[in-house]
């Protein structure tokens, strides 16, 4: 499993994002380690597209696309794992299960792993290799093009392939949610693909975490009024919580167990 980041270096991460820069003598005052120390924490948050050194500090990068999927299977990661075992709870043996890309997803089906019976439907490879690891699943996977990095397939054939079914659960993540409660998504066929999943399934799980709510992306794919059940590690800002309490959709707040 890819290395996790410290809990410092992800309070960094929260702190640039929420200044837009920081620089090295303030974050060593702060967090009470040396420069040298903060400075080869700003390389490896640098190295993964988290934010970007620059002289004298760190900044928000100005690339406002997805950041790589290494990168963020390890950022926010207690919260992902919390909502993993929240989900796992409201999933019962033999489930026909849809999965999207996404590395909350992922950690969702890892969550898994000591169901019985489950079968499997997902566009992403790493979702499938997880799920095959214990040998009672039956797992399904769409062809065609694989995205470099992410390993997934998206376009006509990944919609076609969640038309074919009808799942119990579709479980996915998105890139970000507006104030106004839309999802959110880099890609058109990233959407496409996600909404295909919603209009398949007797039960729509969206997996995300605090740091999606307000994250700017342009592709529109949906509302969160649109699902069953939500799935976060807190309370979302209080206009997406008004949005929550006013609609079908479930709030399902995911304890953090302590020292995760």
């Amino acid at each position: 499993m890819e290395a996790v980041l410290s809990t410092r270096q992800s309070e960094i991460i929260s702190l640039v994002r929420s200044r837009g820069f920081a620089s090295v003598e303030s974050l060593s005052t702060q967090f009470e380690v040396t420069t040298q120390t903060i400075r080869r924490d700003i390389n490896r948050l640098s190295e993964l597209g988290l934010l970007r050194r620059v002289h004298g500090g760190v900044e928000v990068p100005p690339n406002r696309g997805n950041i790589t999927y290494k990168a963020r299977k390890i950022l926010n990661l207690d919260a992902k794992n919390a909502i993993a075992l929240s989900v796992a709870n409201y999933i019962d043996d033999g489930a026909t299960l849809a999965f999207s890309i996404g590395t909350t997803p992922e950690i969702v089906a890892e969550a898994l792993e000591g169901h019985e019976a489950l079968k499997i439907f997902t566009n992403n490879i790493n979702v499938a290799i997880t799920a095959l690891r214990n040998t009672s699943n039956e797992v399904s996977i769409t062809g065609g093009r694989l995205r470099h990095g992410d390993l997934d397939v998206l376009g006509s054939n990944a919609e076609a392939f969640f038309r074919s079914y009808k799942f119990d659960i579709g479980i996915f993540g998105v890139a970000g949610v507006d104030a106004d409660g839309t999802l959110l998504d880099f890609n058109e066929d990233e959407a496409a693909a996600r909404q295909a999943i919603m209009a398949n399934c007797r039960q729509s799980f969206l997996v995300v975490d605090r740091s999606k709510f307000g994250r700017q992306a342009h592709v529109r794919s949906g509302s969160l009024t649109d699902v069953t059940k939500i799935f976060c590690e807190e309370n979302p800002p209080a206009a997406i919580l008004a949005i929550i309490e006013t609609s079908p959709a479930e709030l399902v707040v995911c304890k953090q167990e302590s020292g995760l």
